[in-house]
């Protein structure tokens, strides 16, 4: 197993070359890596409550929608609650379904001071093939990571 200095020293050379605004993107599996070996870290799943119901979600996971389901209407608290469920001292690993809202969510937390943000790449369910089915070329689910429904 990768130390967790290493794992991050990674996850922020990736931040780095794609010009990212907050700390690092970690894949699923560092991520895990990074939780079991580090208790200052969070995952926080930034997916709607119909999302973690109809298709899982990662144990001890922190939720905090970006958005709320129908309509995917932005949740405009999402900083706030943020702040009152979280220290800034944490090491912070916002996940999504693919990515995409993980990574705006890493950017707003950045903005409010969380400095050791990061985006796990991939998400919970991965990107579509060309069937448009998820879980089977990458993802958080793929890697066979702990989830439950």
């Amino acid at each position: 197993m990768q130390l967790i200095t290493e794992l991050l020293n990674i996850a922020k050379q990736r931040a780095a070359s794609k010009n990212l605004p907050y700390a690092g993107e970690l894949s699923p599996q560092e991520t895990f890596a990074i939780l079991q070996q580090d208790s200052n870290s969070v995952l926080i799943d930034v997916r709607s409550q119909a999302e973690l119901d109809l298709v899982g979600r990662v144990p001890n996971a922190l939720h905090i929608e970006w958005a709320f389901y129908p309509g995917m209407v932005a949740n405009a608290n999402f900083a706030a609650q943020l702040q009152s469920q979280t220290n800034q001292d944490k090491t912070i690993i916002f996940m999504c379904r693919t990515g995409g809202r993980s990574h705006n969510a890493a950017v707003v937390a950045q903005q409010f001071g969380y400095s050791q943000a990061y985006n796990m790449s991939e998400g919970f369910e991965g990107e579509a093939n060309a069937l448009k089915q998820r879980t089977l070329i990458n993802g958080w689910k793929h890697a066979n990571l702990p989830w439950t429904n």
